[in-house]
């Protein structure tokens, strides 16, 4: 198959679908890869790596004109796809895009998978994109957080006298919970989390943070493929108790729940940010699905009450080089795992390409 790779135009985006290592990888299987100019260069992967590893450099009308199966971080604009071959398989990050891309998509017969949309299942974990990235955005958002603190995180001791550890609080022990709890641990903070699936409570002890405790967690808060569910209103309730007596004392919060296809639960109110130390800092990471904090807002970094508030988002891109070998490593498993005698196998009743079909 001819494999083609494109440069992203989607603004602050500066990942690239397919890095030179993989290249070597898909070109030894027997595939032909063509990338566009420049795609990988803001990731730290010239044009010259690309020729090394056996690809051809060319312009972008011919990489979305020419190939069999399209590579992308994000899903190109309806006007690149209508550049795209009748029947191209087409594979990136859709998003809130779905509506238009789909019907871009069905205009020229294209197929379209969404890689956000792979099943959680153990023969697709190599594949998931969504832990892969959010292992980089938990690291990037302590030391985003860190970085706009009033006060350093680890315990110093000094002539000038000792310094105290700073107190992470982490919301939220999915994969980038975790990385963050691992991260705010290397900087020498004091690291607390909580989560409402009882399942993760040993990860986090694991990790060396203590499990902040409350009776909504249970099993029922446990859904699909390990995500967490919606709570019913009671049982939200105890959770804003459970972080309201929490936060007071903390120096650094990083807000990482979400729920699948839902909003993202509301666990920090304005009068919880108020009774923060002022100086401390509160990193959203939940803010492109509406935020876990009140008073985040999407893409800006705001002091309300004394407290840095930081709603920052595409936090894998500001690491580009690792989050694209991240995702390269996903994508080139989907691709040796969907291509079958020479073509791609996306038919909806495939059970791990099938559900990522837009």
């Amino acid at each position: 198959m001819l494999i083609g790779v494109v440069r992203e135009t989607a603004p602050h985006e500066r990942r690239v679908a397919l890095v030179p290592q993989s290249v070597e990888r898909l070109t030894a299987g027997g595939h032909a890869i063509v990338v566009e100019a420049c795609a990988g260069l803001a990731a730290g992967f010239p044009d010259q790596a690309y020729t090394g590893a056996g690809a051809r450099i060319a312009d972008r009308s011919v990489v979305l004109g020419e190939s069999d199966l399209v590579l992308t971080v994000q899903c190109p604009q309806p006007d690149d796809l209508r550049l795209t071959r009748t029947g191209t398989v087409v594979i990136g990050l859709v998003g809130s895009r779905r509506e238009a891309l789909a019907g871009a998509a069905a205009a020229r017969n294209l197929i379209l998978l969404a890689m956000e949309l792979v099943p959680r299942v153990t023969k697709a974990q190599v594949m998931d994109v969504l832990s892969s990235q959010a292992t980089i955005a938990g690291y990037q958002a302590v030391l985003l957080g860190a970085s706009h603190l009033a006060r350093l995180l680890p315990m110093l001791t000094t002539a000038a006298g000792t310094i105290p550890p700073g107190k992470a609080f982490i919301i939220g022990a999915g994969v980038a919970g975790l990385q963050a709890i691992a991260t705010a641990r290397r900087l020498g903070a004091v690291v607390s989390a909580f989560d409402v699936r009882p399942a993760v409570r040993e990860q986090v002890k694991s990790l060396g943070a203590t499990f902040v405790e409350t009776d909504a967690v249970s099993a029922a808060a446990e859904g699909a493929g390990g995500y967490a569910r919606e709570l019913a209103a009671d049982q939200q309730q105890a959770v804003l108790q459970t972080v309201a007596r929490h936060l007071p004392d903390m120096d650094l919060v990083i807000a990482t729940a979400q729920i699948p296809g839902k909003p993202a639960p509301r666990l920090i109110t304005r009068s919880m940010v108020a009774s923060m130390k002022p100086g401390s800092v509160i990193v959203d990471l939940a803010v492109e699905s509406g935020g876990n904090c009140e008073a985040s807002r999407s893409g800006e970094t705001i002091v309300e009450s004394g407290i840095t508030i930081l709603g920052p988002l595409n936090l894998p891109s500001q690491i580009p080089q690792h989050a694209s070998v991240m995702y390269s490593r996903n994508v080139q498993a989907l691709v040796d795992y969907g291509v079958r005698e020479g073509r791609f196998v996306a038919d909806r009743d495939e059970p791990i390409l099938g559900p990522m079909r837009i």
